[in-house]
């Protein structure tokens, strides 16, 4: 769904992310990535390899949420926020400016249902707060009730239940990648050491 409804600048697939010295996250059922300034993408034995600075989100895709879900999506979300990032000066014409700082990584969680009855209720909000650090999950689904997000002034998830949840979710998470702007500009030839060790 996602890969249809994002604009054109991003692309989501499913994909481990990899780092300039060779470390790989967890495999993530949907990773939102900038193709546009992403100078490699690559296959390995039918894995889609994303390099870490490219990426704007992550998210676990699966039928119903549950305690033990929202565990496995943190985990998840953080085997790629642990990943190393580069950052290079950006050439022009005039000189360089400074490297970019790294953008946050955005984690979240997408569901059709949730065993928890309300779905949106102190069961998943303590399920969500159990790991707020590199785990936390900024934004999720849960279709066929509403979508959730971490709302940074306050320090606390915001429930919203709805009628048309995705499409809600959509434009959320739409607005906070924009927010994000673009990825930095990375290392290539970091990579390229890697890559041939």
């Amino acid at each position: 769904m996602l890969d249809t409804y994002l604009p054109k600048r991003y692309q989501a697939a499913k994909a481990h992310v990899v780092d300039s010295l060779g470390n790989f996250s967890q495999q993530i059922d949907v990773v939102v990535f900038d193709r546009q300034y992403s100078p490699f993408i690559f296959t390995y034995e039918n894995e889609t390899i994303i390099p870490a600075e490219s990426v704007y989100a992550v998210f676990e895709a699966k039928q119903t949420a549950d305690a033990g879900l929202v565990a496995y999506a943190q985990e998840k979300v953080a085997s790629v926020r642990r990943l190393h990032r580069t950052s290079l000066p950006i050439p022009h014409a005039g000189g360089t400016y400074p490297a970019k700082p790294l953008i946050p990584i955005l984690g979240g969680l997408l569901t059709f249902e949730s065993e928890w009855s309300p779905a949106l209720g102190p069961s998943m909000d303590k399920a969500l707060n159990a790991n707020l650090t590199e785990g936390r999950l900024d934004i999720g689904c849960v279709a066929a009730h509403g979508h959730f997000f971490y709302d940074q002034a306050s320090g606390a998830y915001s429930y919203t239940n709805e009628n048309k949840p995705a499409t809600a979710f959509l434009f959320k998470l739409i607005a906070q990648l924009q927010f994000s702007g673009t990825v930095p500009m990375i290392d290539v030839e970091a990579y390229g050491q890697w890559l041939t060790k």
